[in-house]
């Protein structure tokens, strides 16, 4: 597997040497454009707006416009060199609480190992998170965008995850949220009955991507039949849930869920 950064954690003097990897691995089908009166591929091409030809990736460069119209081209020397230090350092600014940091800021996970020689200090690092309860906020750039993050640690290993900027969060005063609304005791009760009897110990691994099996379903059905109308012999998901835009019983979707999913005896 090819890391996607390599540079070093800094934290007070110390630095760690380290890369990182992907966590995500994507499974997501995928699709081609086709044309559909000889199934040939469709292309895209890279065009010069003025003349019209294509321009090979050779050609192609990072340019800024101002707002006169002139351009000024960057290359990846200049990205580098405009904060040599940043571009190659994952700098830990300050630790937290674990608490503190609200899941709606995380963005993007990595990966992070030590590179030959540096494996004390990294592992120092591991433990002494586990020991406090901390997680670190540093800021890292990668692939020539500054990037706010945390570090924190998991299994063996420690995991740097994007996080977003507070700005980049908008605020929930902009939707129309009911603050209050009245709740009778009945309704309250059957809510935490229902909870408590849909709670389990999480498991990743139980969760599939069903609607991509369910388009692989159907693509392997339609090819099959090369075409021809196939919705007859595919069953449909039946129902369960409410049309949008009833009034809602919900003493009665409460009573007939909780019957569905009766507390589990604790031991």
């Amino acid at each position: 597997m090819k890391s996607i950064w390599n540079g070093a954690i800094s934290f007070g003097l110390v630095n760690i040497p380290v890369s990182l990897f992907t966590v995500e691995e994507s499974n997501d089908l995928k699709f081609n454009y086709i044309d559909s009166r000889d199934e040939n591929k469709v292309k895209y091409k890279r065009v010069n707006e003025v003349t019209g030809k294509e321009v090979p990736w050779e050609n192609i460069v990072k340019a800024y416009k101002f707002e006169d119209g002139d351009y000024v081209v960057m290359t990846d020397e200049d990205f580098e060199k405009a904060d040599p230090e940043a571009s190659k350092t994952v700098a830990i600014e300050t630790f937290i609480d674990t608490c503190e940091l609200s899941m709606m800021y995380l963005e993007k996970p990595y990966y992070m190992t030590p590179s030959k020689g540096s494996e004390k200090p990294y592992v120092l690092l591991r433990e002494a998170l586990k020991k406090t309860g901390k997680i670190a906020i540093a800021r890292v750039v990668i692939r020539t965008k500054e990037h706010l993050a945390v570090i924190y640690t998991k299994d063996e290993g420690l995991v740097l995850n994007l996080i977003r900027f507070y700005e980049d969060i908008r605020a929930m005063e902009q939707l129309k949220i009911p603050k209050t609304i009245k709740i009778i005791d009945k309704e309250m009760e059957l809510a935490e009955s229902l909870i408590e009897g849909m709670t389990e110990d999480w498991k990743p691994e139980n969760y599939k991507d069903q609607f991509s099996q369910a388009i692989m379903k159907r693509i392997e059905a339609k090819s099959k039949k090369k075409g021809k109308a196939i919705d007859d012999e595919i069953e449909p998901e039946k129902e369960t849930k409410e049309t949008a835009g009833k009034v809602i019983d919900i003493m009665d979707l409460l009573k007939k869920s909780v019957k569905a999913y009766p507390k589990k005896s604790t031991k």
